[in-house]
């Protein structure tokens, strides 16, 4: 009798099930997921240091125009196309809750419009800037620091550590131990990544921002607390410019006394 030929076990074909796939997926998400985080923090980090990196030239690019014209330029107003208002100093249009004027000092940032924009680049994240207007206007007055002379020189401009207690009176920020500066010539800043909202914590208010109508001389500045963190969250950016600062340049380069 013939003998039939041994075959060999057939190998079942696999398929991958429709939960491999799911597990496969949820794997590779939180694979890319715990890459992004990372990413995310590192580009948020960027943007802050090349922010503050741009403060910095800013009060400096002011120093220099005080040094070359005997006064600071007044902040630009929502439609002066970042032209100082009014064009030549004097009594400033909005001398608290205005923008740098980024024109006037030949800033190179700028947008379509002429505002200079921070590093998260925003119609909102134009750059603000304050000025004081002590001494009738003198800081933005053309000759009028030089002939009221250094010693009756007044600037008034406070920083805060916090909005908390900020009101009148002689210190606007309340207690000593929330004073940064109480006699400020101008303050920088930046309204940071929740621009277009303007933060909703009571610190970040006190800076003026698209949801805080906040105008006044008092402005705050603190560490940075992420966005979305109730009432602490606090993600501005702020530098001043200090009257011995201003003065020694401007002594130096003969615009003083």
């Amino acid at each position: 009798m013939a003998r039939r030929p041994h075959r060999l076990p057939r190998a079942r074909a696999r398929g991958v099930s429709l939960v491999e796939l799911a597990i496969g997926l949820l794997i590779l998400s939180l694979i890319i997921g715990g890459l992004l985080v990372p990413l995310a923090s590192q580009v948020e980090q960027s943007r802050v240091g090349q922010t503050q990196r741009q403060l910095e030239e800013i009060r400096e690019a002011l120093i220099g125009f005080a040094l070359a014209n005997g006064r600071l330029p007044c902040p630009a107003s929502l439609g002066s196309n970042g032209v100082e208002s009014p064009v030549g100093g004097g009594a400033c249009t909005n001398p608290w809750n205005g923008f740098v004027p980024a024109v006037t000092l030949g800033l190179s940032q700028v947008d379509d419009q002429g505002f200079s924009l921070d590093a998260w680049g925003l119609a909102q994240n134009r750059v603000r800037y304050a000025v004081t207007t002590s001494n009738a206007s003198a800081f933005t007055t053309a000759g009028q620091m030089r002939a009221i002379g250094m010693p009756a020189l007044a600037p008034d401009l406070h920083v805060c550590g916090s909005g908390a207690g900020i009101g009148g009176g002689g210190n606007l920020c309340g207690a000593a131990g929330n004073t940064l500066s109480q006699n400020a010539v101008a303050v920088v800043y930046s309204l940071g990544a929740n621009a277009s909202s303007g933060g909703t914590s009571q610190d970040e208010a006190q800076n003026p921002n698209p949801n805080s109508a906040n105008n006044d001389r008092a402005f705050v500045s603190r560490v940075r607390s992420a966005p979305g963190a109730a009432a602490a969250e606090f993600d501005d950016l702020v530098t001043w410019l200090s009257p011995n600062v201003l003065y020694s340049r401007m002594v130096t380069a003969g615009q003083l006394p």
